[in-house]
């Protein structure tokens, strides 16, 4: 039997694995409280990167081109047990056992989004898929595991994303500024926080791509031997298609579709980039130097795009908090401070929260809120018609069997 409410502090594991596929993020983190007025203490945290070999099987499963029943179901355990790992390996960094721990709150992989009607059978549904078997995970830790956050917001007509938006609200609004969280993974997502704002006046949506067009294309031009643009370095040595890109935010719809709306892979994957985006390179003429510039200028020229259309513009956002892998990136940072002058662009460092761990830390936020039976989806940002309190709860087994190699995840 699971108690839904706590009145003191927990201990949660977050774990985020995004749709860059490149690894799992984990954070060790003590929460007490009730959002905004929550007191949260990161204890440990953690990059675990997966093999290439796994990496390469999630990006298959993710594209309907190269994808398969079977494998997509032992990739769900597959993931499991690095999630198991994982966790194992944070709360050995916080010096915590893992019988001390309330939850594991894990996003899973998400392979396949899908905001909008499709037709399956005689009607039109919508729904999200993301995998990671939450009983293997529990199985091979003894914890409870909160996961599949989306599916609660999606059923009472929403998007099912962005969620970390409820995050951002309680750790990061100010009293006396405007504030905008711009999240920069595989997809890029914005969160628009007025100061002193209600948690139901944030607007948050996603803007399009973040890295996933750049590291396909770095995949793309090398045969696979770069899986991204390191620093951005690549694209500092070559000019953006100020044309290709304005072609393409021309004429693809997500960027005229007002929020509250979301984006993955199916819009903006493999498909996007084999069919789209590298052709009208070519069309160009364009370097490979070039290409990596212009597909880096896609992902900074529609964040600034999405500011200028959706954001309140007589309010636009006076700090801008990067975080997410494009935070690294120095040649989209400078082409985005360029583009969103005169706000100040910072990262989520200068406020206590290490850029990697930002979405595991947000998703422990949410795992807490759920064991305290409190909703904890934002209405304004995915357009539910209601709060919902997200996630599946799978108990923590009387028995478990842990899976963990001497060697395992070796932080030395």
């Amino acid at each position: 039997m699971i108690e839904l409410q706590h009145s003191g502090p927990l201990n949660i594991i977050g774990l985020m694995s995004g749709t860059s596929a490149d690894g799992v993020d984990a954070a060790f983190v003590t929460i007490q409280g009730v959002p905004p007025d929550v007191t949260l203490e990161l204890r440990a945290w953690a990059c675990f990167p997966f093999a290439s070999e796994l990496r390469e099987t999630i990006l298959a499963q993710c594209d309907p081109g190269r994808s398969s029943v079977d494998c997509l179901c032992v990739l769900s355990v597959a993931l499991a047990e690095e999630y198991a790992l994982a966790s194992h390996a944070v709360a050995e960094m916080a010096s915590c056992p893992l019988g001390d721990v309330a939850a594991i709150a894990c996003h899973g992989q998400t392979v396949w989004h899908q905001p909008n009607p499709l037709r399956c059978g005689t009607d039109d549904h919508r729904g999200t898929l993301q995998i990671g078997n939450a009983a293997v995970l529990a199985a091979r830790t003894g914890c409870t595991v909160v996961s599949d956050f989306r599916s609660a917001d999606m059923a009472v007509g929403g998007q099912g994303a962005p969620l970390i938006p409820f995050a951002d609200w309680a750790l990061l609004s100010s009293p006396s500024e405007v504030r905008a969280v711009q999240n920069i993974g595989g997809i890029a997502n914005v969160t628009y926080m007025p100061p002193d704002g209600r948690l139901d006046d944030i607007v948050a949506f996603d803007t399009g791509p973040g890295n996933m067009v750049i590291d396909a294309v770095a995949a793309a031009l090398t045969d696979g031997a770069r899986a991204c643009d390191e620093g951005g370095a690549w694209a500092a040595m070559g000019k953006p298609s100020a044309t290709v890109i304005a072609e393409i935010v021309e004429n693809h719809a997500f960027f005229r579709r007002p929020p509250p709306k979301s984006t993955g892979r199916e819009e903006f994957g493999q498909g996007f980039v084999r069919n789209t985006f590298l052709p009208a390179c070519a069309a160009a003429r364009l370097s490979g130097a070039d290409i990596v510039a212009t597909a880096t200028a896609l992902t900074a020229e529609t964040i600034a795009d999405a500011y200028r259309r959706w954001l309140p513009q007589d309010a636009l956002p006076e700090t801008i908090i990067v975080g997410g892998g494009g935070a690294r990136n120095l040649t989209l940072m400078h082409m985005l401070s360029a583009r969103l002058s005169p706000a100040r662009l910072t990262t989520h460092e200068e406020f206590g929260i290490p850029d990697d761990a930002k979405e595991a830390i947000g998703f422990a936020l949410l795992g807490y809120e759920t064991l305290c039976g409190r909703a904890s989806n934002v209405p304004s940002a995915t357009g539910a018609a209601y709060r919902a309190v997200l996630g599946s709860i799978t108990p923590a087994p009387r028995v478990y069997e842990a899976r963990r190699p001497a060697n395992a995840w070796d932080q030395g």
